[in-house]
């Protein structure tokens, strides 16, 4: 494990060998990883935890990725914890700069190299831990549940 403490992240996607394996190379590198396999529930894990960062699909049914980052956005602000978007299927130029709009800080192809995956995390090590965030129920929009 590189050196810094860990990281605590979230990644949601519907494809569930997507989130084994971010999950797989995420833990070896000592960082505390939550799966999630919908939009509602990465959103449900974002305001249980204090992530570092989350790792989102883009094409997620119901509720998209891009849903997701607007959705921190307007939790979090510029306080928002790293977003990092990941996708097979919308991989175009245009893709990227809606991922930007949404606000998301990074675009990743599907498959991504985990070299690349781990050096745009790599900062956050060396960051102050993030402190747990007090969201009241009646300021958030509800989350819809999972069918």
């Amino acid at each position: 494990m590189a050196p810094g403490r860990p990281l605590r992240i979230v990644v949601a996607d519907d494809e569930r060998d997507t989130v084994m394996t971010l999950s797989a190379i995420l833990a070896d590198e000592g960082h505390i990883v939550v799966e999630t396999f919908s939009a509602p529930q990465a959103l449900r894990e974002l305001r249980q935890q204090a992530p570092d960062a989350l790792i989102v699909d883009i094409s997620m049914p119901g509720v998209s990725g891009y849903d997701v980052a607007r959705e921190v956005r307007k939790i979090f602000g510029n306080l928002s914890p790293m977003l990092i978007a990941i996708s097979g299927k919308w991989t175009g130029q245009t893709d990227i700069m809606l991922s930007k709009l949404a606000g998301f800080h990074y675009f990743l192809e599907k498959p991504c190299d985990p070299k690349v995956l781990l050096s745009l995390l790599a900062p956050l090590k060396r960051q102050p831990e993030r402190s747990p965030v007090s969201l009241m129920e009646d300021t958030v929009p509800p989350i819809p549940r999972d069918e």
